[in-house]
């Protein structure tokens, strides 16, 4: 018993002294990861966040200029849904006790601000986390098409992606990042339904005229990340 808790400690420092030599290396400058979760839409047929929820995915790449600030590339799938409407002059738009689905697929590009110097702990600089709180911003592009249909009945719309986040770096290469992201479309017919008798796009005719009037999407997902391409070091005797 005695051999197997002396052998047990002993594993246990081993890995806190290699944890220790990762903390003092030279910081990694990219990440790749999955993400997954949940999505959501808000428009005319879901007025609000966390209606009809459904799966969310994407694979996401992240270039760190410092410990405070990276840009991220990311492209994400998420499955959206809502109650169908029946309109007819002179009627009040009813629901048809159906539900309509559609896919989308986004693309897009923010730029990323961490709260904390974030990184591996230092024991030399204390400023370092390897935990932070973050926001981000920036463009993306979105191509959707009616669950089950050609793309043929297709649609295409730019959105402004922001959200909060949150990352925690378990491993000198590996780490954990949440987020809750909102896509503010420049559009309000995400949901592609172009029949006549139940069209949900732009119904009002208020594109262009009331900006607050677009459909949202919003995803919450987690994310594990690794990083790769280690910093050069400033000179050929520098290990920092």
């Amino acid at each position: 018993m005695r051999i197997r808790v002396s052998i047990l400690i002993g594993i246990v420092c081993a890995l806190m002294g290699v944890q220790r030599v990762y903390a003092q290396g030279r910081p990694y400058l990219c990440e790749i990861g999955l993400q997954a979760g949940c999505g959501y839409y808000v428009g005319e047929a879901a007025p609000h966040i966390f209606m009809n929820p459904r799966e969310a995915y994407g694979l996401q790449f992240r270039y760190k200029f410092t410990k405070r600030w990276a840009v991220q590339a990311k492209i994400a799938g998420q499955r959206i849904t809502g109650d169908e409407y029946a309109f007819a002059p002179g009627v009040t738009p009813h629901k048809t006790g159906n539900m309509w689905q559609n896919q989308l697929f986004h693309a897009d590009l923010v730029a990323e601000f961490n709260f904390f110097r974030y990184d591996a702990a230092n024991k030399y600089d204390k400023r370092i986390k390897p935990y932070t709180p973050y926001i981000f911003a920036g463009v993306g592009m979105s191509a959707y098409e009616p669950w089950g249909m050609p793309w043929e009945k297709s649609g295409w719309a730019g959105y402004i992606p922001l959200g909060i986040g949150f990352k925690w770096k378990f491993h000198e290469r590996c780490g954990l990042n949440i987020a809750w992201q909102h896509n503010i479309y420049f559009a309000d017919d995400i949901e592609n339904q172009t029949d006549t008798e139940h069209s949900l796009n732009n119904r009002f005719r208020m594109n262009g005229v009331n900006w607050l009037n677009c459909d949202v999407t919003g995803m919450l997902t987690i994310g594990l990340v690794i990083e790769f391409a280690k910093a050069k070091a400033p000179c050929r005797i520098c290990n920092e």
